[in-house]
């Protein structure tokens, strides 16, 4: 059974950074990039962030176009696609909004962490464990299972950095916004680590466009664009 197609969606600041260190998310893409990301979420099967950014952000990760959401259910698919959550301690509050709203959601654990996410959770999601760790192929297989095609990652930063590093990822949206932060205590795009290839390989560059005062960059990870001529 083929994988699904995994896209890192990211917004950052010029410097790198994907927010601040004060209490408020820091807002980086616009008016036309949400509807950029909404978009993408609704062309894809599942949407995973990792457990820091639920209880950083307290998302909801829903397509909130009511007619992209129609045009689903018109192919025959759920209005919304499937949640996913990673958690590696299993401590997540039953109360955040990621679980109260949209369609179903599944959580990925350690074994050590499932029957404490059971007992929390009760039937707010289907909990998944992996074995020791979180293996993230492990959990592209089950995903597939479940008729998963493509999967949208919106982090953070260590979610983002596994993906790449384990050479798991098809596909990189950046929203680069107009700011910097300049903190070095902030969250980045991703953590440092051993990437396939090394600073030698040269991602392939898909696109560039300007929404309003974003530039999305979209890479391909997996494809190189060769080596630069002088």
């Amino acid at each position: 059974m083929q994988r699904p197609y995994v896209l890192l969606s990211c917004a950052m600041s010029v410097d790198g950074y994907i927010d601040d260190t004060t209490p408020e998310r820091l807002s980086l893409s616009n008016v036309k990039d949400f509807d950029r990301v909404d978009e993408v979420r609704a062309e894809s099967d599942a949407i995973l962030i990792g457990a820091t950014t639920m209880r950083r952000d307290n998302p909801r990760l829903l397509v909130n176009s009511e007619s992209r959401r129609a045009r689903r259910v018109a192919q025959g698919l759920p209005p919304y696609p499937l949640k996913v959550a990673i958690t590696t301690s299993g401590d997540l509050d039953p109360d955040l909004r990621f679980w109260h709203s949209g369609g179903e959601k599944v959580v990925y654990c350690p074994d050590a962490a499932a029957a404490k996410l059971r007992l929390t959770l009760h039937d707010l999601a289907d909990v998944v464990n992996l074995g020791p760790t979180v293996d993230l192929g492990r959990m592209l297989d089950d995903l597939a299972s479940r008729g998963v095609r493509r999967l949208m990652v919106e982090g953070g930063g260590t979610i983002h950095t596994q993906f790449l590093t384990q050479g798991l990822a098809d596909e990189i949206h950046l929203a680069i916004a107009p700011i910097f932060v300049g903190d070095s205590n902030a969250p980045r795009f991703v953590n440092p680590g051993n990437f396939p290839g090394g600073t030698g390989h040269r991602m392939a560059l898909a696109e560039v466009r300007a929404v309003d005062d974003v530039v999305l960059l979209r890479y391909l990870p997996k494809e190189s664009s060769g080596s630069p001529t002088s």
